[in-house]
């Protein structure tokens, strides 16, 4: 089954409780399912995005600080696909780019990615933290439209930048929440009446010093939202960060030998 991955930089779980809207609305409608996740430790961005994207803790990573500029030495949620000749698509920071397509990251080279023999076979990656997620969303979903990729990753940074700039308890970082949520709204709808399975999720939180890394329940506590039919839609369950690539293997029905939380999934028809 196809799937899209959301990753909403930087959203603390305490506010997505009250700021998605959109997304609790499609929950209450039976069509999702909302779940808490604990990150990995430390809470920090480049860690976190190989954590959700290979399956394997920032500590056996070796991608420990968001300083460790390399490609990654595991295999990723874009490996898998791209061994079981699947089409990927990712509208991300370019950290991402980093670590499964080239490194160091070239502007000119990588920001427009159309490379059919890389993990990431079509991009659009950015590198200033204040790209708006407007144009984040419009990026990714022309990604699907032209290239109909079977695994998608969306990740816009606003969030995280407003936490960096005002804090966690601030208005402005509740009000990014609150418009990604309503991007959400704008093109969520379409993708799941194509029959997307959709994954919405946070790589950490934010605290009030304008910072994350740490083990606050602000920091690593992070919301988890699926949509489809590929989901058991069970309540109670417990996923785990570590899990999301296993999940997202599964899903897209490729072999791989990552942790999965199997109950979150609809049994096989």
């Amino acid at each position: 089954m196809k799937t899209i991955l959301v990753v909403l930089d930087g959203l603390s779980n305490q506010v997505a409780q009250h700021a998605m809207g959109y997304l609790f609305a499609e929950c209450a409608q039976g069509n999702g399912q909302y779940y808490t996740l604990t990150c990995e430790l430390p809470s920090l961005s480049r860690p976190l995005y190989e954590c959700i994207l290979t399956g394997i803790p920032p500590v056996r990573s070796g991608i420990i600080h968001n300083g460790v500029s390399r490609m990654s030495n595991q295999r990723s949620i874009f490996h898998y696909a791209r061994a079981a000749g699947l089409t990927t698509a990712a509208a991300a920071y370019h950290w991402v780019s980093e670590l499964y397509n080239q490194s160091p990251f070239n502007a000119a080279r990588d920001r427009h990615t159309v490379a059919p023999d890389l993990p990431i076979q079509y991009g659009h990656f950015y590198w200033d933290d204040g790209y708006p997620d407007s144009h984040l969303f419009e990026d990714a979903e022309s990604l699907r439209l032209r290239h109909d990729p079977d695994f998608l990753l969306i990740h816009p940074m606003n969030i995280d930048d407003a936490g960096h700039k005002h804090g966690l308890s601030s208005p402005q970082y509740r009000n990014r929440a609150r418009m990604a949520d309503g991007y959400l709204s704008q093109w969520m709808p379409d993708w799941l009446a194509a029959g997307y399975q959709v994954i919405v999720t946070a790589d950490h939180g934010m605290n009030d010093d304008r910072s994350h890394g740490g083990i606050l329940p602000e920091e690593t506590q992070v919301p988890l939202f699926v949509f489809g039919k590929g989901f058991s839609l069970q309540p109670d369950l417990q996923p785990q960060q570590t899990e999301l690539c296993g999940i997202v293997c599964t899903l897209l029905g490729v072999e791989h030998d990552k942790p999965l939380c199997r109950a979150l999934l609809a049994e096989p028809q």
